[in-house]
């Protein structure tokens, strides 16, 4: 008998990629601390050089932290780092030149619980099934939402933008991509005010969650031929803001779409310098193919070359 997959693991609806989390920030050599020298990431070298914008990569994705008065995402980013210990060392470099910062870290059993200068909260995970074939990325953005809230969120993504959504006790979870997710987490404590922070999303069917959004007047800026943006998810049955925050909508068809991210290897310096290590080049972790007569193959293989040392 063939092998049963969970088939409906592969499903990602309509939204195919997280794609960046837009914050404020105050100080870029601040942000070139924590970002790159702390959590191991890349600056774009092709995009916003200047000090007004920092774009930092990270996998497939990006954190745009543009000069300003510092913005609180309100929950959590999650991160797929692949080297725990490389990582700690690093975030314990970068301690003095933070003092006086509301940077910090904590080591937990499945994570690292990193804070930024200004006070935004990231989890930095190991590579799991979690997270599928991710290795470098990120993983999810949490959002603490008020309570009660949970499934009309979740109802709102399935009906308006066809996403594949999972409700539980308390919290939904929206499929964005390979391995990626917004969470949304009901708490009873008072939310701080939005202060105009995003993420961006790619989505396959562009116009009909555009259609659905004009349709309960949710459109704050029709930005151009591929993007647009709402801030505020409503319960599709009776209209009711649930949570704010402002979506930049791109489709596929973007110039930006898969535009391939530089991503360095930061365990590379001068002192131990080895030539074609510069670029991050992740490990295999799964055959392309589970076929069970390429382990016969391997067994011929061996039998082959044993008789052939023998001889």
């Amino acid at each position: 008998m063939s092998k049963e997959y969970d088939r409906s693991v592969e499903d990602l609806g309509n939204i195919v990629g997280l794609e960046h989390v837009n914050l404020q920030v105050e100080n870029q050599v601040l942000t070139t601390l924590f970002y790159l020298t702390g959590l191991g990431l890349t600056r774009d070298p092709y995009l916003m050089t200047s000090i007004d914008n920092m774009w930092v990569n990270v996998g497939h994705s990006q954190f745009h932290l543009i000069t300003g008065t510092p913005q609180h995402l309100r929950g959590r980013i999650g991160l797929v780092l692949p080297d725990r210990a490389a990582l700690l060392k690093r975030l314990d470099k970068v301690k003095k030149p933070l003092e006086g910062t509301r940077f910090a870290f904590v080591e937990h059993a499945d994570h690292v619980e990193t804070t930024c200068p200004w006070g935004n909260t990231l989890l930095c995970h190991e590579p799991s099934p979690r997270f599928g074939d991710m290795l470098l990325g990120m993983g999810y953005v949490e959002f603490d939402v008020p309570s009660g809230t949970a499934k009309g969120i979740a109802d709102f993504y399935r009906e308006v933008f066809s996403a594949s959504a999972i409700l539980e006790e308390g919290l939904a979870r929206i499929s964005a991509g390979p391995g990626q997710e917004l969470v949304f987490r009901e708490t009873e404590a008072p939310l701080p005010e939005y202060d105009g922070h995003h993420i961006q999303v790619y989505v396959a069917n562009f116009s009909g969650p555009h259609r659905q959004l004009l349709e309960r007047r949710l459109i704050s800026e029709e930005s151009n031929q591929h993007q647009y943006r709402f801030e505020i998810i409503s319960d599709p049955a009776s209209g009711k803001p649930l949570f704010q925050i402002e979506h930049e909508v791109r489709s596929m068809r973007h110039p930006l779409y898969a535009r391939p991210l530089v991503n360095r290897n930061p365990e590379q310096t001068n002192r131990n310098y080895i030539a074609g290590r510069d670029a991050w080049v992740p490990d295999a972790i799964m055959a392309e193919m589970d076929d069970p007569r390429s382990a016969a193959r391997e067994r011929r293989f061996e039998n082959v070359m044993r008789r052939s040392a023998a001889e």
